[in-house]
């Protein structure tokens, strides 16, 4: 991996969250920057480039047709192939841009604002969704309770740092039982809710004062719900190499949590670098790599797809 290049959207944080036209153009504005960086850090010139990867979906699809748009502007102007990607994939393929790599089969629970999907994987593109969430992600609960605490998007990584500092059994949050290997949490972020708005009419200066307490709480609950199904799948399909990817992977205390649980279970478990797990070229990068090897191109008729499964 040469260059990996991510272009920060600050502008949502003035919304407390993604606005998807905002987003686009944000897109528009950073594309050929972007590509023009990470071409000059990995000291190539577009000459020594032998295909271009893009991702087709699943996402928002004004960011979609940007990034599509480009990719085959620069393959047509360049005379490369064109590689498409799924974006879920993409996630799971970060595990193979470092060493140590996962071995056939493997689980993955990959975790972001927009999903929540335990994967087995059989192969680099044979891969079979057995466990993903009924309602809202993972990372959605951690963002929306950000929201309901007061903090600035995204909260994700602020309920993170808060709960270093907090006591994970201070408050109670409920687990739901989901039968199988699914997910459920827009129960929790109602909970969490009430909870707040209960505990403010008794004390206004409750978040204030708690904010660690809550944050750590809150963390605790969700990593739970995530872990356990993945305990579950581990037993149920007998795999002892287990691995997380998408933006969630990064927070440290799922991070700690499944290495302990890993420690117990005697699972060996993989962790991408962090540059490896919030959104990033590097990971559309390897999947195209391994697509590439197998010569899966696809032509200038291609168009994005919001949805997109395996």
């Amino acid at each position: 991996m040469l260059s990996n290049v991510i272009a920060t959207q600050a502008v949502h944080q003035k919304y407390g969250g993604v606005v998807p036209e905002l987003a686009s153009r944000a897109h528009q504005q950073n594309i050929i920057p972007v590509v023009e960086e990470a071409i000059s850090n990995a000291k190539v010139n577009k000459n020594q480039i032998d295909a271009v990867a893009f991702t087709r979906g699943p996402g928002l699809l004004g960011s979609l047709l940007v990034g599509t748009s480009f990719a085959k502007g620069f393959a047509l102007a360049n005379k490369l192939p064109l590689i498409e990607v799924n974006h879920m994939q993409a996630h799971i393929l970060a595990h193979f841009i470092d060493d140590p790599k996962p071995t056939f089969p493997f689980l993955c629970l990959t975790v972001s604002g927009g999903h929540t999907q335990i994967v087995i994987v059989r192969d680099y593109f044979d891969m079979e969704i057995v466990g993903e969430t009924n309602d809202d992600a993972a990372g959605e609960a951690f963002d929306k309770t950000a929201k309901i605490l007061g903090l600035p998007y995204p909260g994700g990584p602020l309920i993170d740092k808060y709960a270093k500092e907090g006591n994970k059994d201070a408050f109670a949050f409920p687990e739901p039982q989901i039968p199988g290997l699914n997910f459920s949490f827009s129960g929790l972020k109602t909970a969490i809710m009430y909870f707040v708005r209960d505990r403010q009419k008794e004390n206004a200066n409750f978040l204030e004062e708690n904010m660690a307490d809550i944050c750590a709480s809150v963390q605790h609950r969700i990593i739970t719900i995530l872990l356990n199904k993945v305990k579950k799948a581990a037993k149920q399909y007998n795999i002892q190499d287990v691995a997380i990817a998408g933006g969630v992977s990064a927070n440290s205390g799922l991070r700690t949590a499944l290495q302990a649980m890993a420690d117990k279970q005697q699972w060996r478990v993989f962790i991408p670098a962090f540059q490896y797990c919030t959104d990033n070229a590097g990971m559309i990068a390897i999947a195209g790599y391994h697509k590439y090897l197998k010569q899966d191109f696809v032509g200038q008729d291609i168009a994005p797809l919001a949805r997109m499964s395996f």
